[in-house]
């Protein structure tokens, strides 16, 4: 989970979408998403050409994230869940 958080946070701060990045690093979006999420392990080489993508060091990836990062991604995933149920109440 930390290394996905990782990535997403330093892709964010290059303003990279989540294709981009693929492209940039040879796998799919879907295949990205899921180590976003930590739901994918990635290997140390296909980790050494996301450092290559993202102009970053290899070390950024491993650093645990702040509390405040790993409540707002639990906070973005409730999101969409609660705007459904105020439009189908609508």
């Amino acid at each position: 989970m930390t290394v996905g958080l990782n990535i997403q946070r330093l892709r964010r701060a290059r303003e990279m979408s989540q294709e981009e990045l693929s492209l940039r690093s040879g796998c799919t979006r879907g295949y990205l998403s899921g180590i976003e999420t930590g739901k994918k392990n990635p290997s140390i080489l296909f980790l050494a050409k996301l450092v290559k993508a993202l102009k970053s060091d290899m070390t950024e990836f491993f650093i645990p994230p702040t509390k405040q990062e790993t409540t707002k991604k639990t906070l973005a995933r409730k999101k969409p869940a609660s705007t459904k149920k105020r439009i189908a109440s609508s």
